[in-house]
């Protein structure tokens, strides 16, 4: 039952990472994964997917480049064509970023290779004859929350100058995509999966009051027309509706909202559980508030570096360059903006 979790250990999610920890969080669950793919794949391929056996591979397998990227999730899953089983590999990298990436494509190809690379390094350390070596095939999935249209393609030709007749010897890999705050109600509840309409809820998190509530409404009435034996699905919905409601919309909301909720849901413990969570976000709010008064130190040090540098390197910095460094809070910014700064014969050069 919804009372017996532990709200602290169940999603201790700090509200700057919500849009993508939230996202991994819900397709760590194979009936979410699952969900993923009946909205982005063909459903003549999803049909050959064995999802009881899906697999979430342990990422301290996998080569340091992409260990480091918190938001990603790699499966092996059974592929079934008639008598024969193949392994299949599902990588998903999930992005919520303020600006659009013109690199996706070189990005999510030099994650498979990573992928591959480090299936390779296994063979070799566990003596696998050269012969039986097979790599599994992939499927790469992009999940993008951001708020701007994504006008780029995930292709290597996006950012390569491709002279006549070179075309053929650019390697091309199809990446599925799917841009949630943009994509078709009727795309994403295609099929009827609760994962399809907890998305028609977050396309709306940035909405007015009556359109978020109207999208609330929505998914729980067909959320609580799931069976009893998808009550597991139906309580993670349930928590990430609330969550969401904490995290994304402003404090004078969570009251009339969080009962929304409860009132659709009949269960009297979803208020007791938002008021845990509500709890938990104030307390993160005093930690983080102590944490930058750290880092702010840190932060003017690094800003006053990048301008000795921008000084050292072209003689007079501008007052609106100087302000734009200044505007800059985050230290890994800051520390990647230096290096622009020692390698750009230009201040043009420099990506603001």
């Amino acid at each position: 039952m919804l009372e017996d979790i532990d709200i602290r250990s169940f999603f201790d999610i700090s509200i700057t990472h919500f849009p993508d920890r939230s996202a991994r969080w819900l397709l760590q669950y194979i009936e979410y994964v699952q969900g993923l793919l009946e909205i982005v794949a063909p459903s003549e391929f999803v049909d050959h997917i064995d999802f009881s056996q899906l697999t979430q591979l342990n990422r301290s397998l996998i080569a340091d480049t992409l260990r480091e990227q918190e938001a990603d999730l790699l499966f092996r899953v059974p592929y079934k064509r008639g008598a024969d089983i193949d392994d299949l590999l599902i990588y998903i990298l999930i992005e919520h970023q303020s600006k659009v990436d013109i690199s996706m494509g070189l990005r999510v190809m030099s994650y498979m290779m990573d992928i591959w690379t480090a299936q390779r390094r296994e063979w070799v350390s566990n003596d696998i004859p050269e012969r039986a070596w097979r790599l599994r095939p992939m499927l790469p999935i992009v999940f993008y929350s951001g708020d701007r249209a994504w006008n780029v393609p995930l292709t290597l030709d996006a950012i390569m100058d491709i002279p006549e007749g070179m075309s053929q010897f650019v390697p091309m890999c199809e990446i599925l995509f799917l841009d949630v705050k943009r994509a078709a109600v009727s795309d994403l509840t295609k099929t009827d999966h609760p994962f399809g309409w907890l998305l028609t809820v977050l396309q709306k998190e940035r909405a007015n009051k009556e359109a978020l509530v109207h999208a609330l409404v929505e998914a729980m009435s067909h959320l609580n027309a799931l069976g009893t034996e998808q009550t597991g699905q139906w309580e993670r919905a349930i928590k990430y509706m609330l969550l969401l409601i904490l995290h994304r919309r402003p404090a004078e909301e969570h009251q009339e909202l969080v009962k929304l909720v409860s009132q659709h849901t009949h269960e009297l413990e979803v208020e007791t559980m938002a008021k845990s969570m509500a709890d938990v976000l104030k307390e993160q709010g005093i930690e983080q508030g102590i944490e930058q008064g750290i880092e702010q130190g840190e932060t003017q040090a690094k800003q006053a570096a990048v301008l000795k540098l921008l000084q050292f390197r072209f003689n007079d910095v501008p007052e609106s360059v100087a302000n734009q460094v200044a505007s800059i809070r985050s230290i890994s910014r800051l520390d990647s903006l230096f290096e622009e700064v020692w390698e750009a014969d230009t201040l043009d050069e420099i990506d603001w």
